[in-house]
């Protein structure tokens, strides 16, 4: 077990592996195939140590308007990084899935009718699909375990093991459906409404690696000291358009992308 990690450093490898997974959907094209799945396995850290301090985040917070309101000026501020990185695909960046999560959280503190609440929350979940958010339902259900799991222990081991599960089942069945669609209609079949890379079958493949770092943040996450160490409070917020700003230049130099994108 690792011990000894405060909050600021598991977000930091969060952020990390957040790049390193983005570097994927940017520049799939010109990457080595065995470059994938160090790429995918390290991306994997990021969502469970998010979601966990998503949800440490709503418990704390001291004005949950405000908190939902610098989520979504970022996120806006994304959008067209967001399109340009992921060629289109994934319609609502992970930060609009958050500020979806933490809402799900309002509802299932306030809702005291759970028969009610879950109805909702299968209508939510459905639209996921429907607009595309990024980590689909696996997001919120993954947030949604660390707020009702009640035991610390369990609580910082079971969503991850849940995410890496659910997401290596995904690749699985995208492996799946790429191939059927690859034999009826060819290698240049395309799944409309999801990342380009995810029709590159050598992507595909290397996503696998995706699941078992989700299962890996659950060691980090477990071996958290519950200190907050230094500040970072605008720091992700900025870091998250700034990154894929940055990427979003990279692939237009280098002709993998254009602004055909953004409808210009």
């Amino acid at each position: 077990m690792i011990l000894g990690l405060d909050a600021y450093k598991l977000k930091w490898i969060a952020i990390i592996g957040m790049i390193l997974n983005h570097v994927i959907f940017a520049l799939f094209e010109v990457l080595p195939v065995w470059s994938l799945f160090p790429l995918y396995a390290v991306g994997g850290l990021t969502f469970p140590i998010m979601g966990y301090f998503v949800v440490e985040g709503y418990r704390h917070t001291s004005n949950l308007k405000r908190y939902l309101l610098r989520l979504f000026i970022f996120g806006a501020v994304s959008i067209p990084f967001h399109i340009l990185v992921f060629r289109g695909g994934f319609g609502m960046s992970i930060l609009f899935t958050i500020i979806l999560s933490i809402l799900i959280l309002v509802m299932y503190d306030k809702i005291k009718i759970r028969p009610l609440f879950w109805l909702i929350f299968v209508v939510l979940m459905v639209g996921t699909f429907i607009f595309v958010f990024d980590w689909f339902i696996i997001g919120p259900v993954v947030v949604l375990l660390y707020h009702v799991i009640g035991k610390e222990s369990t609580r910082r081991i079971v969503p991850s093991v849940v995410a890496g599960a659910s997401w290596l089942a995904l690749s699985l069945i995208s492996m799946a459906g790429m191939a059927a669609m690859q034999a009826k209609h060819g290698a240049e079949a395309y799944m409309e409404g999801i990342p380009a890379a995810w029709t590159d079958m050598n992507v595909l493949i290397a996503s696998t690696t995706f699941g078992i770092g989700c299962i890996g943040a659950a060691f980090l996450i477990k071996g958290f000291n519950g200190e907050r160490g230094k500040r970072m409070k605008w720091l992700f917020y900025a870091f998250y358009p700034l990154h894929l700003a940055a990427l979003a230049a990279v692939a237009l130099a280098l002709g993998l992308i254009d602004f055909s994108l953004l409808g210009l």
